[in-house]
């Protein structure tokens, strides 16, 4: 376990995903100002409810590490930083805001479960590629490559990440996201991020049959 620096958002970021952010606030500043002269990262979770300003919100306790790969000081407390999202976590416990979110946290990597082969993954990208090529219909629109919308498989890259990456690609609400994020097991994503193209796959529906923009899921 290990305490650090936390940034509630009101969106999961997932593991492999970018996060650029505009920092002003002045607490954050130092966040950022100590992250840098140390280990470069703080955690990133969800807000479940409220608002982060004023210390209202409830917070969720599993949450991806962003790593600092970039950073433009304006003065003042004032950044412009990159991150890359990588490691999941778990918060143990919350410290007190002082003076900006802390938290004990430990490594969450996937548990044992079923084996999720490439045949599993394949067939729920062939369903992303049905929701996009009924949007593309819709609009009369040319689709990009298949590649290029689910991207491809890095080398050595397990199934758990692999689901990562997927489900970085689908427009997806936070609720749907955050079961990705918080599913124990490769297999457990995988189920995860079925019922999420699912939901996606019925908003679309509705939405193309109410006349409206299938674009805007």
């Amino acid at each position: 376990m290990a305490i650090r620096p936390m940034f509630p958002l009101e969106s999961v970021r997932l593991p492999g995903e970018g996060l650029p952010l505009r920092i002003f606030e002045p607490r954050y500043g130092q966040l950022v100002r100590e992250c840098l002269s140390g280990a470069g990262e703080f955690g990133v979770v969800l807000i479940a409810a409220g608002r982060e300003v004023g210390g209202a919100d409830v917070r969720c306790d599993v949450g991806s590490m962003a790593h600092i790969v970039e950073s433009h000081d304006f003065g003042s407390g004032q950044y412009l930083i990159e991150c890359e999202m990588r490691e999941r976590f778990r918060v143990v416990s919350w410290l007190d805001d002082d003076p900006y979110p802390r938290a004990d946290v430990e490594p969450w990597p996937d548990e044992p479960g079923s084996t999720v082969t490439g045949a599993d993954i394949g067939v729920v990208e062939d369903r992303v590629m049905e929701l996009f090529e009924r949007i593309a219909a819709a609009q009369n629109a040319t689709l990009p490559s298949r590649a290029e919308l689910l991207g491809e498989p890095e080398p050595g890259q397990g199934a758990g990440d692999r689901l990562y990456a997927l489900a970085s690609r689908v427009p997806m609400g936070q609720a749907d996201r955050y079961s990705i994020l918080e599913a124990p097991s490769a297999a457990a994503r995988l189920d995860a991020l079925r019922e999420g193209v699912e939901t996606v796959a019925a908003m679309i529906e509705f939405q193309l049959a109410d006349g409206g923009d299938a674009g805007q899921t």
